[in-house]
C-alpha cells in the first residue's frame, strides 16, 4: 500500500500555516487538478481528492490538532480512529470552481450550473487591529466595526419586490446556461456559458427590490465583538467564524480574519513568550548588593542584586513573561543590568573611593595625586 503523503506537504504550507494560508493554497491546488481541467486524467483526479483530504483535515480545527499529534494513524480506522477523509472530493465552502477558471475559458464548464443556480458561500471579510501591549498580553474585548455584503432584509435576497417573485429564464429554460456551437479551425466546436438573460441565475426579475434594486444584496456596516486572548502578538490572525460576507441561494456565510498589530511598550520589549528589560543600578549598590523595587508586567516585585553584580549581568525571572494564547505556559523576565558611574565626585567622596582603591592594594590613582598638586598652587 502506498504511503500517504504528508497533509502540509500536499497543499505546500509550513505547518505554522494561518487558516487563511491553508485556504489559499487549497484554492490553488484545486484549480491547478480539478477535473473540469484534466477529463479522463485518473492521476489529476487523484491528486485533486489528496488535496480535498488534506483540506478537509487542516481546515478543521479539531482534526488538524489530532493530525498534529497522531500523523494520518489519527483517521485510520484500523488504528481505531473514527472516519476518514478519502473518497469523493468535495468543493463545499469555496462557492463556484468557474469563478477560478473563467478566465481561462471564458464560461462554464460541467460543474457551473449547479454552482451558478446553487448555494455559493459567502466571501472572508478581512480586517486589521491594532491593540495596545497590554490588551495582547492579558487579553481584552474590542468592538470593530466591519463593512459586508449581506443579503437584503426586504426581498430576502431574492431580489424581486415583496409580494412578486422571480421568473424562470425562458432562454435558458432556468438552467442559467446556454449552449452554443462556434466554428473554429478544428471544426465545430459546442460549449457552456453562462446565460446572457439572466446572468447564470436561471431566474428573470421583472419588479425589483426598491431596496437593492434586484440584486438581493446590501452593503452594511456591522459592530462585532471580538474576544482577544491573551499572549497574541503581531502578525497572529484571529479567525471568526460565519461573521463574514452573506452566502448566495442559502449559502454559508464567509468568516472574519482578524490581522493584529501590538503597539511597543515604553519600557518592556517582547521576544516571543519572554519580556526583556533593561535596568540601570548604582555603582555603590552593584557592589555590596541590596533589593530593589523591579516593574514586571504583573506589578512590582522584590529583587535582590547580589554583592558584586558586574555591568552587562542579565538576571532571569521565571514565569514573568506572556502567557501563550490559550495556554497556561508563561515565558519568563530578562533583567539587563547596567551599572552607573558617578561622573562628579565630592572631595569627601574622591577620598573615601581613595581609600577604597588603596584596600583593594590598586594603590593610589594616578590623577589622585595631580589633584594634590594643583591644590597646592
Amino acid at each position: 500500500m502506498a504511503t500517504k503523503r504528508d497533509y502540509y506537504e500536499v497543499l505546500g504550507v509550513q505547518k505554522t500555516a494561518t487558516d487563511a494560508e491553508l485556504k489559499s493554497a487549497f484554492r490553488q491546488a484545486a484549480k491547478k487538478y480539478h477535473p473540469d481541467l484534466h477529463p479522463n486524467d485518473t492521476e489529476a483526479e487523484a491528486k485533486f481528492k489528496e488535496v480535498n483530504e488534506a483540506y478537509n483535515v487542516l481546515s478543521d480545527p479539531q482534526k488538524r490538532a489530532q493530525y498534529d499529534q497522531f500523523g494520518h494513524a489519527a483517521f485510520d480506522p484500523s488504528a481505531g480512529a473514527s472516519g476518514g477523509y478519502g473518497g469523493a472530493y468535495t468543493t463545499t465552502g469555496f462557492g463556484d470552481f468557474a469563478d477560478i477558471f473563467g478566465s481561462f475559458f471564458g464560461g462554464g464548464f460541467s460543474g457551473s450550473q449547479q454552482s451558478r443556480t446553487g448555494p455559493v458561500a459567502g466571501d472572508d471579510v478581512g480586517y486589521r487591529l491594532t491593540i495596545t501591549f497590554e490588551e495582547a498580553v492579558f487579553g481584552t474585548k474590542k468592538e470593530i466595526t466591519i463593512n459586508r455584503e449581506e443579503n437584503c432584509q426586504t426581498c430576502h435576497g431574492s431580489g424581486a419586490k415583496p409580494g412578486t417573485e422571480a421568473k424562470t429564464c425562458t432562454t435558458c429554460g432556468g438552467s442559467g446556461q446556454v449552449r452554443v456551437r462556434q466554428q473554429t479551425i478544428m471544426g465545430v466546436m459546442s460549449t457552456v456559458r453562462p446565460c446572457e438573460s439572466c446572468g447564470g441565475t436561471g431566474k428573470i426579475i421583472e419588479t425589483p427590490c426598491s431596496d437593492c434594486r434586484g440584486s438581493g444584496r446590501v452593503r452594511a456596516s456591522r459592530k462585532i465583538t471580538v474576544n482577544i486572548p491573551a499572549g497574541v502578538d503581531t502578525g497572529d490572525t484571529l479567525t471568526v467564524r460565519g461573521e463574514g460576507e452573506d452566502g448566495l441561494r442559502g449559502g454559508p456565510k464567509g468568516d472574519l480574519y482578524i490581522k493584529l498589530t501590538v503597539k511597543p511598550h515604553k519600557t518592556f520589549i517582547r521576544k516571543g513568550s519572554d519580556i526583556h528589560v533593561d535596568i540601570t543600578i548604582s555603582a555603590t549598590l552593584a557592589m555590596l548588593g541590596g533589593t530593589i523595587d523591579l516593574d514586571t508586567i504583573n506589578g512590582k516585585v522584590k529583587h535582590t542584586i547580589p554583592v558584586g553584580t558586574q555591568p552587562g549581568t542579565t538576571f532571569r525571572l521565571k514565569g514573568q513573561g506572556v502567557s501563550k494564547p490559550n495556554s497556561s505556559f508563561k515565558g519568563d523576565m530578562y533583567v539587563h543590568t547596567n551599572v552607573e558611574i558617578p561622573k562628579k565626585l565630592t572631595a569627601e567622596q574622591i577620598e573615601l573611593v581613595q581609600k577604597l582603591s588603596e584596600s583593594l592594594g590598586e594603590g593610589k590613582p594616578a590623577h589622585a595625586e595631580k589633584r594634590k598638586i594643583f591644590k597646592k598652587r
